[in-house]
């Protein structure tokens, strides 16, 4: 499907659940084919701090379901482009090389800077 706006991800609050959620809706678009980029703002950067982890995550095991970390990396393996905020990380006393490593530092400035008139923007 050529020319398909992308959806653009804003995670607005530091909670494991909406991330999970977020990188769900994140891989159903790009397994559609939809380009997807994510931003993890504020203190939500701290959700890609290694190792990745949730408080939800044994729940989800034991339902069968895959955990945070693995659904962060399987994102990444699907091109869904993940940014984390620079005062975010300032907030949340990380240090770039404590990030899962094809996180990106940004600004939401330059974050949507790159949102195309066409595109959508969710916030979780």
């Amino acid at each position: 499907m050529p020319d398909m706006p992308s959806l653009n991800i804003i995670v607005a609050v530091a909670e494991g659940a909406r991330f999970y959620a977020a990188l769900e809706a994140a891989m159903a678009a790009a397994a559609l084919g939809r380009p997807v980029r994510l931003f993890l703002q504020g203190e939500a950067a701290a959700l890609v701090r290694q190792p990745v982890s949730f408080v939800g995550d044994d729940a989800r095991r034991a339902a069968g379901q895959p955990d945070l970390a693995w659904l962060v990396g399987e994102a990444i393996a699907m091109e869904v482009s993940l940014f984390v905020c620079q005062s975010g990380m300032a907030l949340a006393g990380i240090a770039a090389n404590e990030l899962v490593p094809q996180v990106r530092a940004a600004g939401l400035v330059s974050f949507l800077a790159e949102v195309g008139d066409d595109d959508r923007v969710i916030v979780y």
